[in-house]
């Protein structure tokens, strides 16, 4: 039987096309059908669904997050993955394949896939899943992994999310990747300068007696690794910058005409390192909190687009993980539940940016950071889209939380903005 939605009167948002409208629109079978000012001729079985007060957005793009299944289904299992990446209007998602074992085998990422084709119920509406393939064995940073072979298997691309300490092994995996014209996303920090650090060096780290983690850790990293692009010519994505000396270094970097683009995460945006006062375990991250400097140009960096894409970097943790004292944390937060509502109040409703801007940010730039066609609206096209209502309040709780676990600063608060429904092209 044909599936018919028919959204009546929705504003229609799209960063590919540039429009920002209100429209009814129609959908069959998963294919948006038509996007008019006024739609007369509705078909009588339609789900009729009002658009008044919502927001019609292309289908959001992670480009990394993890994973706890393999090696730690306590804290997430790939179902409960994509029931949050749902939940939260994500149709794409990206793995890291730091689980146990590591996604470095083709087998794995062949594993992974038919694990995520498991689920039946809802299976079309759960995101489309994106592994990346290890760059060294085990994602230890050690030892390349068979690059080629890997290559082969349906990868997004290669990273190892965490950070490959040898730049000489670098050099020589950008050397060897770049004829294969997979993405390549690394991660800069310099562990011997950040040494026991749990906070970002500077006045707030000394006023709540954190160890400091300087920011040339991320700064003198990133700079090597630009030099590798600037000599091998690999396009490279830049994960998890942090700083506005990172900042300055990627802009000055496109400047050059150096291939890359650059990411941060959404906590990044929202905290720094004055809010560490409560020692909130779920503030704990890597790379840590900035100083508010720091925020302020990476919120900067994404306005005028140095800063390409916005990224959740979904940690799960358990209970059990986060209950200690902040030093002794394991960092991470879980984020694809929250991250579009609380973005928006924070930056579209308050006029900071534009809302295309964060769409462009969370959506279009990441998809192009993969190589790949971005969601759009438009007629004739898969539906791969959000409907979003920006002033919807609710609780965050285990009990509405779709994810395992529940490692966030959120928890207990109300927050506005909730997906109401995602659209999924089957794969």
């Amino acid at each position: 039987m044909t599936e018919v939605q028919f959204i009546q009167q929705v504003r229609v948002l799209d960063a590919v096309t540039q429009s920002d409208r209100t429209a009814d629109v129609l959908v069959q079978d998963g294919v948006v059908t038509e996007v008019a000012p006024s739609i007369t001729v509705i078909p009588a079985r339609a789900e009729m669904l009002d658009g008044q007060g919502k927001v019609l957005l292309p289908g959001l793009v992670d480009l990394y997050s993890h994973s706890g299944e393999p090696g730690h289904e306590p804290r997430e299992t790939l179902e409960s993955l994509l029931a949050a990446g749902q939940a939260g209007g994500f149709t794409r998602l990206g793995i890291l394949p730091d689980t146990e074992p590591a996604i470095d085998h083709p087998a794995m990422v062949e594993k992974l896939l038919q694990r995520r084709e498991a689920p039946a119920d809802g299976a079309r509406a759960l995101p489309q899943l994106y592994p990346w393939g290890a760059l060294t064995q085990g994602a230890q940073g050690q030892q390349m992994t068979e690059l080629a072979e890997l290559a082969e298997a349906a990868i997004a691309g290669f990273a190892d999310g965490r950070a490959i300490q040898n730049s000489l092994l670098t050099q020589r995996l950008l050397q060897y990747l770049r004829p294969l014209g997979k993405p390549v996303a690394l991660y800069s920090c310099d562990r011997t300068l950040r040494d026991s650090g749990v906070a970002r060096e500077g006045p707030f780290s000394l006023i709540y007696g954190l160890v400091g983690d300087p920011a040339s850790s991320e700064t003198a990293a990133l700079a090597a690794l630009l030099e590798c692009v600037a000599e091998t010519g690999t396009p490279v994505h830049l994960m998890r910058l942090s700083t506005a000396r990172g900042v300055d270094l990627v802009r000055q970097a496109k400047e050059r005409g150096l291939p890359v683009t650059a990411s941060t995460t959404w906590m990044h945006l929202l905290w720094s390192a004055k809010d560490l006062g409560g020692y909130d375990p779920n503030l704990r991250l890597s790379p840590p909190l900035g100083n508010p400097e720091d925020q302020a140009a990476l919120i900067e960096g994404v306005k005028t687009g140095v800063v390409d894409a916005i990224a959740i970097d979904h940690t799960p943790h358990t209970y059990e993980d986060k209950t200690v004292g902040f030093p002794s944390a394991p960092p991470g937060a879980i984020g694809l539940e929250l991250a579009l509502g609380i973005l928006w109040d924070t930056f579209v409703a308050k006029g900071d940016w534009s809302p295309l801007r964060l769409i462009q940010a969370i959506s279009t730039n990441p998809a192009g950071c993969w190589g790949q066609t971005p969601p759009t609206i438009q007629a004739q096209q898969p539906a791969e889209m959000v409907l979003f209502d920006p002033v919807a309040t609710w609780t965050v709780s285990p009990a509405t939380l779709r994810s395992l676990s529940s490692n966030t600063p959120w928890l207990g608060k109300a927050i506005s903005g909730r997906v109401l429904r995602t659209w999924v092209p089957p794969r």
